[in-house]
């Protein structure tokens, strides 16, 4: 449960931000935010990361749907058992919930972190949790898994 509150309130952010930018600059336009790091940028983004399958925010959003269902699914069976492990499923469902309402409702995902020290794609809080997520989610799996959700390597079991 404790991990669904955590979802809902970044998915709650998210949207926050996103109307925030809408309402207070125009498509396009540019504000600081973090001077010489970060501006806020209030773009529309039919693709998905780097705008890529621009024309295809109908097949992106039936996945990040799918990908909502089969995350949340998999935070509530427990397919991680350790806090960390849930908080990193949390962050991935946080982020593709965020990006498929704006897919859902108005056809496009609302981007607006754009880095002025590099070249780099503009971004949202949703796209945040599910890099965050999914780089940690790897790791975890990755690196702490076995130690964490007490699993034994099943090479070692089958050679005792």
């Amino acid at each position: 449960m404790l991990y669904f509150v955590l979802v809902a309130v970044l998915v709650a952010l998210d949207q926050l931000v996103k109307y925030l930018v809408s309402a207070n600059i125009p498509v396009g336009g540019s504000v600081p935010f973090l001077p010489y790091i970060m501006d806020l940028t209030y773009v529309r983004n039919t693709g998905c990361a780097f705008s890529l399958l621009e024309e295809h925010t109908w097949l992106l959003t039936i996945v990040s749907a799918i990908m909502s269902v089969a995350i949340g699914v998999a935070l509530a069976k427990g397919f991680f058992k350790h806090p960390l492990g849930k908080a990193t499923l949390s962050l991935l469902l946080a982020g593709a919930v965020g990006n498929l309402i704006d897919r859902a409702f108005y056809g496009y995902v609302i981007d607006m972190f754009r880095t002025l020290f590099m070249d780099f794609a503009v971004f949202n809080v949703a796209d945040i949790c599910v890099v965050v997520g999914g780089v940690a989610a790897a790791a975890y799996y990755l690196f702490l898994y076995d130690k964490l959700e007490g699993k034994k390597n099943e090479q070692t079991d089958s050679d005792g």
